[in-house]
Protein backbone atom coordinates (compact mmCIF):
# COMPACT_ATOMS: atom_id res chain seq x y z
CA UNK A 1 0.00 0.00 0.00
CA UNK A 2 2.85 2.12 0.87
CA UNK A 3 4.53 1.74 -2.62
CA UNK A 4 1.74 2.39 -4.45
CA UNK A 5 0.98 5.50 -2.52
CA UNK A 6 4.87 6.46 -3.27
CA UNK A 7 4.67 5.68 -7.11
CA UNK A 8 1.38 7.43 -7.62
CA UNK A 9 3.15 10.49 -5.63
CA UNK A 10 6.45 10.74 -7.43
CA UNK A 11 3.56 10.20 -11.11
CA UNK A 12 2.14 13.19 -9.77
CA UNK A 13 5.29 15.49 -9.62
CA UNK A 14 6.85 14.42 -12.66
CA UNK A 15 3.42 15.47 -14.66
CA UNK A 16 3.81 18.87 -12.80
CA UNK A 17 7.27 19.58 -13.58
CA UNK A 18 6.03 18.33 -16.99
CA UNK A 19 3.05 20.95 -17.28
CA UNK A 20 5.32 23.71 -15.90
CA UNK A 21 7.89 23.37 -18.75
CA UNK A 22 5.31 22.82 -20.89
CA UNK A 23 3.70 26.53 -19.92
CA UNK A 24 6.85 28.15 -19.97
CA UNK A 25 7.80 31.27 -18.08
CA UNK A 26 5.56 34.39 -17.76
CA UNK A 27 7.65 37.35 -19.10
CA UNK A 28 6.44 41.00 -17.68
CA UNK A 29 6.82 43.55 -19.95
CA UNK A 30 9.20 45.93 -18.63
CA UNK A 31 9.64 44.27 -15.91
CA UNK A 32 11.60 44.00 -13.10
CA UNK A 33 12.28 48.03 -13.00
CA UNK A 34 9.75 49.47 -15.81
CA UNK A 35 6.56 48.55 -17.64
CA UNK A 36 4.89 48.89 -21.08
CA UNK A 37 4.48 52.89 -20.39
CA UNK A 38 7.29 56.06 -22.24
CA UNK A 39 9.68 55.60 -19.67
CA UNK A 40 10.90 51.97 -19.93
CA UNK A 41 13.67 52.20 -22.63
CA UNK A 42 11.78 49.02 -24.21
CA UNK A 43 14.74 48.37 -26.91
CA UNK A 44 17.62 47.68 -24.30
CA UNK A 45 14.56 45.38 -21.70
CA UNK A 46 14.38 43.07 -25.13
CA UNK A 47 17.75 42.60 -25.67
CA UNK A 48 18.60 41.56 -22.16
CA UNK A 49 15.78 38.99 -22.23
CA UNK A 50 15.53 35.58 -23.90
CA UNK A 51 12.14 34.80 -25.42
CA UNK A 52 11.16 31.09 -26.21
CA UNK A 53 8.44 28.94 -27.59
CA UNK A 54 5.62 28.39 -24.65
CA UNK A 55 6.36 31.56 -23.11
CA UNK A 56 3.55 34.12 -22.25
CA UNK A 57 4.47 37.73 -23.10
CA UNK A 58 2.20 39.76 -20.65
CA UNK A 59 1.69 43.60 -21.05
CA UNK A 60 0.48 45.17 -18.10
CA UNK A 61 -0.45 49.45 -18.49
CA UNK A 62 -3.01 51.77 -17.70
CA UNK A 63 -6.11 51.32 -19.70
CA UNK A 64 -6.51 54.95 -20.06
CA UNK A 65 -3.57 55.77 -20.97
CA UNK A 66 -1.98 52.68 -23.39
CA UNK A 67 -3.34 50.18 -25.70
CA UNK A 68 -1.26 46.85 -27.56
CA UNK A 69 -1.32 46.46 -31.18
CA UNK A 70 0.68 43.84 -32.78
CA UNK A 71 1.56 44.97 -35.95
CA UNK A 72 3.72 43.64 -39.27
CA UNK A 73 7.54 44.68 -39.57
CA UNK A 74 6.94 47.42 -42.00
CA UNK A 75 4.32 48.97 -39.41
CA UNK A 76 6.72 48.61 -36.75
CA UNK A 77 9.14 50.36 -38.23
CA UNK A 78 7.06 53.41 -39.47
CA UNK A 79 5.16 53.20 -36.56
CA UNK A 80 1.75 52.91 -38.53
CA UNK A 81 -1.49 52.04 -36.47
CA UNK A 82 -3.73 51.16 -38.97
CA UNK A 83 -4.56 47.85 -39.70
CA UNK A 84 -2.92 46.36 -36.58
CA UNK A 85 -2.53 41.82 -36.61
CA UNK A 86 -4.06 42.52 -33.15
CA UNK A 87 -5.35 44.97 -31.48
CA UNK A 88 -5.31 44.53 -27.33
CA UNK A 89 -6.75 46.92 -24.46
CA UNK A 90 -7.71 46.42 -20.54
CA UNK A 91 -4.76 46.96 -18.91
CA UNK A 92 -3.65 43.12 -18.66
CA UNK A 93 -2.90 41.46 -22.00
CA UNK A 94 -1.19 37.97 -22.15
CA UNK A 95 0.10 37.21 -25.59
CA UNK A 96 1.57 33.31 -25.67
CA UNK A 97 4.42 32.72 -27.59
CA UNK A 98 3.15 29.58 -29.59
CA UNK A 99 5.87 29.36 -32.47
CA UNK A 100 9.42 31.05 -33.27
CA UNK A 101 10.62 33.67 -35.11
CA UNK A 102 10.30 37.82 -34.67
CA UNK A 103 6.83 39.57 -33.31
CA UNK A 104 6.11 43.20 -33.27
CA UNK A 105 4.23 45.33 -30.73
CA UNK A 106 3.92 49.08 -30.67
CA UNK A 107 1.16 51.29 -28.52
CA UNK A 108 -1.27 52.46 -31.07
CA UNK A 109 -1.92 55.97 -29.13
CA UNK A 110 -1.13 58.82 -31.70
CA UNK A 111 2.75 59.37 -30.62
CA UNK A 112 3.33 56.86 -28.49
CA UNK A 113 5.08 54.47 -30.66
CA UNK A 114 7.49 57.51 -32.28
CA UNK A 115 8.55 58.47 -28.68
CA UNK A 116 9.50 54.37 -28.23
CA UNK A 117 6.77 52.62 -26.68
CA UNK A 118 7.65 49.78 -29.58
CA UNK A 119 8.88 46.23 -29.00
CA UNK A 120 10.50 43.57 -30.83
CA UNK A 121 9.97 40.18 -30.32
CA UNK A 122 12.41 37.23 -31.23
CA UNK A 123 11.16 34.00 -30.20
CA UNK A 124 13.71 31.03 -30.44
CA UNK A 125 12.35 27.41 -30.64
CA UNK A 126 12.57 25.79 -27.11
CA UNK A 127 12.54 27.26 -24.01
CA UNK A 128 15.42 25.13 -22.42
CA UNK A 129 18.09 23.42 -24.14
CA UNK A 130 17.22 19.29 -24.90
CA UNK A 131 18.85 17.50 -22.39
CA UNK A 132 22.54 16.44 -23.62
CA UNK A 133 22.56 12.25 -22.79
CA UNK A 134 25.62 10.73 -21.54
CA UNK A 135 27.56 8.97 -24.47
CA UNK A 136 27.97 4.82 -23.37
CA UNK A 137 30.48 3.39 -25.11
CA UNK A 138 29.62 0.24 -26.87
CA UNK A 139 30.65 -3.02 -24.01
CA UNK A 140 33.91 -4.48 -26.17
CA UNK A 141 33.11 -7.40 -28.25
CA UNK A 142 35.23 -10.53 -26.71
CA UNK A 143 37.29 -12.02 -29.01
CA UNK A 144 36.95 -15.47 -29.93
CA UNK A 145 39.65 -17.83 -29.90
CA UNK A 146 39.29 -21.16 -31.70
CA UNK A 147 39.50 -24.02 -30.04
CA UNK A 148 42.74 -26.01 -31.10
CA UNK A 149 42.06 -29.49 -32.54
CA UNK A 150 42.92 -31.88 -30.49
CA UNK A 151 45.60 -34.11 -33.02
CA UNK A 152 43.60 -37.20 -34.35
CA UNK A 153 45.01 -40.39 -33.29
CA UNK A 154 46.51 -42.73 -35.01
CA UNK A 155 44.56 -45.79 -35.66
CA UNK A 156 47.45 -47.48 -37.18
CA UNK A 157 50.15 -49.38 -35.27
CA UNK A 158 53.61 -48.93 -35.31
CA UNK A 159 55.68 -51.89 -36.57
CA UNK A 160 57.52 -51.14 -33.04
CA UNK A 161 54.55 -51.76 -31.13
CA UNK A 162 53.51 -55.22 -32.46
CA UNK A 163 55.46 -58.27 -30.21
CA UNK A 164 57.25 -60.35 -32.18
CA UNK A 165 56.69 -64.10 -30.87
CA UNK A 166 60.22 -64.91 -31.46
CA UNK A 167 61.74 -62.04 -29.95
CA UNK A 168 59.02 -61.15 -26.93
CA UNK A 169 60.32 -60.20 -23.08
CA UNK A 170 60.62 -63.22 -21.32
CA UNK A 171 58.18 -62.41 -17.98
CA UNK A 172 60.26 -63.05 -14.96
CA UNK A 173 57.99 -64.71 -11.97
CA UNK A 174 56.18 -63.37 -9.28
CA UNK A 175 58.03 -65.35 -6.62
CA UNK A 176 61.06 -65.92 -6.13
CA UNK A 177 62.03 -70.11 -7.02
CA UNK A 178 62.52 -70.78 -3.73
CA UNK A 179 58.65 -70.07 -3.30
CA UNK A 180 57.53 -73.10 -5.41
CA UNK A 181 57.43 -76.25 -3.96
CA UNK A 182 60.77 -78.58 -5.46
CA UNK A 183 60.69 -82.15 -5.95
CA UNK A 184 60.40 -84.41 -3.03
CA UNK A 185 64.00 -84.64 -1.61
CA UNK A 186 64.97 -81.10 -3.12
CA UNK A 187 63.25 -79.15 -0.96
CA UNK A 188 64.59 -77.51 2.14
CA UNK A 189 62.74 -77.84 5.28
CA UNK A 190 62.21 -74.43 6.92
CA UNK A 191 64.74 -73.72 9.80
CA UNK A 192 62.67 -73.24 13.75
CA UNK A 193 63.40 -70.05 14.22
CA UNK A 194 61.55 -69.17 10.95
CA UNK A 195 58.30 -70.73 11.88
CA UNK A 196 58.79 -69.34 15.58
CA UNK A 197 58.91 -65.93 13.58
CA UNK A 198 55.99 -66.29 11.20
CA UNK A 199 53.99 -67.52 13.87
CA UNK A 200 54.39 -63.97 15.80
CA UNK A 201 54.15 -61.94 13.31
CA UNK A 202 50.62 -64.03 12.72
CA UNK A 203 49.63 -62.93 16.32
CA UNK A 204 50.79 -59.41 16.37
CA UNK A 205 48.52 -58.80 13.05
CA UNK A 206 45.57 -60.59 15.19
CA UNK A 207 46.09 -58.69 18.17
CA UNK A 208 46.34 -54.91 16.33
CA UNK A 209 43.26 -56.17 14.30
CA UNK A 210 41.44 -57.04 18.03
CA UNK A 211 42.61 -53.73 19.43
CA UNK A 212 41.27 -51.74 15.96
CA UNK A 213 37.81 -52.98 16.67
CA UNK A 214 37.51 -52.14 20.38
CA UNK A 215 38.50 -48.71 19.79
CA UNK A 216 36.01 -48.36 16.47
CA UNK A 217 33.25 -49.86 18.79
CA UNK A 218 33.90 -47.20 21.61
Amino acid sequence: MKMATLTTFVSLAIMAVLVELAMGANIIVGAPNGGWDLTTNLETWASSKKFSVGDNLIFQYSAVQHNVLEVTKAAYDSCTTSNPLQSHTGGNTDIPLSSHGKRYFICGVPGHCQAGMKLEVDTVASSSPAPTLPVIPPSPTPSIVPHSKAPSKSHSKSPSSKVSPSKSPSVAPTKSPSSFLSPVGSATPPSPSSANGGGLQVKVALGFAFGMMILLAI
